[in-house]
C-alpha cells in the first residue's frame, strides 16, 4: 500500500522522537486520524476533552520533559480552540509543534464550512514558523524546520496541513530546480557563550559588590551547581521568578523563594536593600520589584538577546547559555569574606519561613487555604511534579510550597492564563510516567475545563507506572483572585454575581469518573487527606473547601495598608468583618518573634 502524506507525517514525528499527540479529532484531519490507525496509534493519539486542554498538556509535556510537545487540531474551530495553549507556549518560551488541518485545497477561497484563513489566524502566536504544506514533496522541510524552530527559539510552531493533502500519496522532494529537501532529524548544539573580555567585565562588577542579590528563572535550571557556586563565592541571597520555582530547592539557605506580587518578604527585602544584581535566564516583567534604577550595578545572563537588559538598566549584558557563562565566569570571582549580608539574608529566611508556617495555622472558615499548601510540604515526595493553575491557588504555590530535591514546578507564568493546571499535570504523567504529579487548582479553573479533564486522567491512568496524580481543589465557591483584585485595585466589594461560583462536589464528580476522592472541611484532616492521596493506587481528587477570605498579602503590604482595605470593605462585602479579622490576624504573624 502506497504512503501517504499523512503516514509520512507519522513516520517523520516517530524519526523526531515523538511518543504522543494531544489532540482532537475532526473531519479536517481525517487522514491524520486514519494514519494512526494505520501505524498502530504510533506516536500514541491522546485524546483530550478539547483542543485547547490538548495545547496545554502539549505545553506542560514540553514544559517537564525538556522535548517538543506536539498537539492536532482540525480545520476551523479546532484550529481556533489551541490558540490559548499554544500562547501560553509562546509567553513562557517552550516548544511546541501544532498539527492542523486546512479545508481542501479545491474548495478554498468558497467559504466552504470550517474555512477560515488559518495562516492569517496564526501569524502572531506562531510567528516563528508557520507554513501551509500544499505539496506533499514540501513535508520533509516543513515538518522539520517547525521542530528545529521550535527547539532553537523556544516557541510554538504550526504545519498547516489540508484535508485533501493528507489522503495523497506521499512524493519525497527532488533534485530539482524549485525543490526543498531536508536533513534527518536531530538534536540542536546549545551551548553558546558571550566574549571573554564581557564576562570579565562581568566579573568585576560583581566582585566590587558588597550586597549582591542573584535573579534566577526557568533559564537558569541547567545550571543549578553553578548559580549556587556564584552565590557561595559572593555571599549573595537567590531570588526565584516564578517559572524558575524549581531551579534550586527552598531549604537552602539563601534561597530567598518566589519575588512579586506572589513573592516572599525575603526576596521583596533582598531587592530593597542590594547594591549588586545578577539575572540569569530571566525575564521577570515588574520592575517595581527590582532595585531602584541606580541603585544596583546589574549584569544580566540571557540565552536570547532580545530579552537582554529590557526589565533593569543592567551595566553587562552576556548573551549566552546560563551553565556554560557561569562555568567562564566562577574563575574570575573573589569570594567576599564579609558575610554580614549573607547573615542578613539568612536570618530575614528564617523568619519568614516561621511567619508562613504561623500563617497556614491560623484559623479560618473552615479551612485556611494556605495551611492545604504547607501540609503538602511536609508530605510531598521529592521526586514529585507540581503544577498550579492561575488565580489564588498560584499565590500559595508560590509562597507556601518549599521544593526539595528533585521537585519540579510549573504554572502558566506569563499569560496567566486559567486552565492548565490539569491538563499540565496529564502531560507530566506522560513526560515522567513514573513520578508523581500533583494539580493545584482552584474550583474556578476546575468548574473552567479541570473537571472534564478528569475523564482524560481516568482513561489513561492504566499507562502510568506511577498511579498518583493528584488533584487538590481550592474549594471556596468564590473567583478568588479577582475578588481580592477588584477590592486591592478598585477599592471595590465583591460582586456576587461576576464571583461567586456554583457549588458541587468535586469529590462525588471524581468517584463519579472511577477516581480515588477525598472531601475535607476540617483543618486537622488534611495531614491524614494528603497521606492517603499521595500513597493511593489509582489518581485522586482532594476537594477541600476553604475560606476565601484569607488575603493573598503582597510582600511589600503594610499594616497600615491592609487595616485600610479592609476598612474600605465594609462597606459593600457580604462577610466584611471575617474578611477584616482574617487579613489583620495574618498580616500580624509577620510581627511575631
Amino acid at each position: 500500500m502506497a504512503e501517504t502524506v499523512a503516514d509520512h507525517v507519522l513516520q517523520r514525528l516517530r524519526e523526531w522522537g515523538v511518543e504522543q499527540v494531544f489532540g482532537y479529532p475532526g473531519d479536517g484531519i481525517n487522514g491524520l486520524v486514519a494514519a494512526f490507525g494505520r501505524a498502530g496509534n504510533q506516536p500514541r493519539f491522546i485524546q483530550a476533552r478539547h483542543e485547547e486542554m490538548a495545547a496545554f498538556a502539549a505545553t506542560g509535556y514540553a514544559k517537564f520533559s525538556g522535548k517538543v510537545g506536539v498537539c492536532a487540531a482540525t480545520s476551523g474551530p479546532g484550529a481556533i480552540h489551541l490558540l490559548n495553549g499554544l500562547y501560553d507556549a509562546k509567553l513562557d518560551h517552550v516548544p511546541v509543534v501544532a498539527i492542523v488541518g486546512q479545508t481542501a485545497r479545491s474548495a478554498m477561497g468558497g467559504s466552504y464550512q470550517q474555512e477560515i484563513d488559518l495562516q492569517t489566524l496564526y501569524k502572531d502566536v506562531a510567528s516563528d514558523y508557520l507554513v501551509e504544506v500544499n505539496v506533499s514533496s514540501q513535508l520533509p522541510n516543513a515538518l522539520d524546520r517547525a521542530f528545529r524552530t521550535a527547539m532553537a527559539r523556544r516557541s510554538p510552531t504550526a504545519v498547516i496541513i489540508p484535508s485533501d493533502l493528507q489522503e495523497e500519496n506521499y512524493e519525497p522532494p527532488q533534485h530539482a530546480f524549485k525543490q526543498v529537501p531536508s536533513s534527518p532529524p536531530g538534536a540542536l548544539p546549545s551551548t553558546t557563550l558571550p566574549p571573554t573580555g564581557e564576562i570579565q567585565r562581568a566579573a568585576e562588577v560583581l566582585n566590587a559588590g558588597s550586597k549582591v542579590a542573584i535573579l534566577i528563572g526557568q533559564g537558569a535550571r541547567g545550571a543549578a551547581e553553578e548559580v549556587i557556586e556564584v552565590a557561595e563565592l559572593t555571599g549573595a541571597g537567590v531570588a526565584k521568578a516564578l517559572l524558575g520555582k524549581d531551579v534550586l530547592p527552598d531549604d537552602l539557605p539563601f534561597v530567598t523563594g518566589p519575588i512579586g506580587l506572589l513573592g516572599s518578604r525575603p526576596s521583596y527585602e533582598l531587592m530593597r536593600d542590594c547594591d549588586t544584581l545578577l539575572i540569569v535566564g530571566s525575564n521577570f516583567p515588574y520592575a517595581q520589584f527590582l532595585p531602584e534604577f541606580g541603585q544596583a550595578r546589574a549584569v544580566q545572563i540571557d540565552l536570547d538577546g532580545m530579552m537582554i537588559g529590557m526589565r533593569y538598566p543592567t551595566e553587562v549584558n552576556l548573551v549566552g547559555d546560563a551553565k556554560a557563562t557561569l562555568r567562564q565566569l566562577i574563575p574570575m570571582l573573589r569570594r567576599n569574606s564579609d558575610r554580614a549580608w549573607r547573615e542578613t539574608v539568612e536570618r530575614h529566611l528564617r523568619h519568614w519561613w516561621q511567619t508562613i508556617e504561623h500563617q497556614s495555622m491560623l484559623e479560618a472558615k473552615p479551612v485556611n487555604p494556605m495551611r492545604v499548601v504547607w501540609e503538602l510540604s511536609q508530605q510531598i515526595p521529592e521526586n514529585a511534579i507540581v503544577t498550579a493553575d492561575s488565580g489564588s491557588s498560584a499565590n500559595w504555590y508560590a509562597r507556601c510550597l518549599r521544593f526539595r530535591g528533585q521537585i519540579r514546578g510549573s504554572l502558566s507564568g506569563t499569560l496567566a492564563t486559567m486552565g492548565p493546571g490539569v491538563p499540565y499535570a496529564i502531560g507530566a504523567k506522560f513526560a515522567h510516567p513514573e513520578r508523581p504529579a500533583i494539580a493545584l487548582v482552584g474550583d474556578g479553573a476546575m468548574q473552567m475545563n479541570g473537571l472534564a479533564e478528569l475523564m482524560t486522567i481516568a482513561r489513561y491512568r492504566e499507562l502510568w507506572s506511577d498511579p498518583r496524580l493528584v488533584v487538590c481543589v481550592l474549594h471556596n465557591n468564590d473567583l478568588n483572585q479577582v475578588t481580592w483584585e477588584l477590592r486591592a485595585m478598585g477599592g471595590a466589594p465583591k460582586f456576587e454575581e461576576s464571583q461567586s461560583l456554583p457549588d458541587i462536589s468535586y469529590a462525588d464528580v471524581a468517584r463519579c469518573f472511577g477516581l480515588n476522592a477525598i472531601a475535607v472541611d476540617d483543618p486537622d484532616q488534611l495531614p491524614g487527606a494528603w497521606r492517603e492521596a499521595l500513597s493511593a493506587d489509582r489518581p485522586t481528587v482532594l476537594d477541600v473547601r476553604t475560606d476565601p477570605e484569607v488575603p493573598p498579602i503582597p510582600p511589600h503590604a503594610t499594616y497600615e495598608q491592609i487595616k485600610d482595605l479592609s476598612k474600605s470593605i465594609l462597606r459593600g462585602d457580604s462577610d466584611a468583618w471575617h474578611l477584616m479579622l482574617q487579613g489583620a490576624k495574618t498580616k500580624a504573624q509577620e510581627f511575631r518573634p
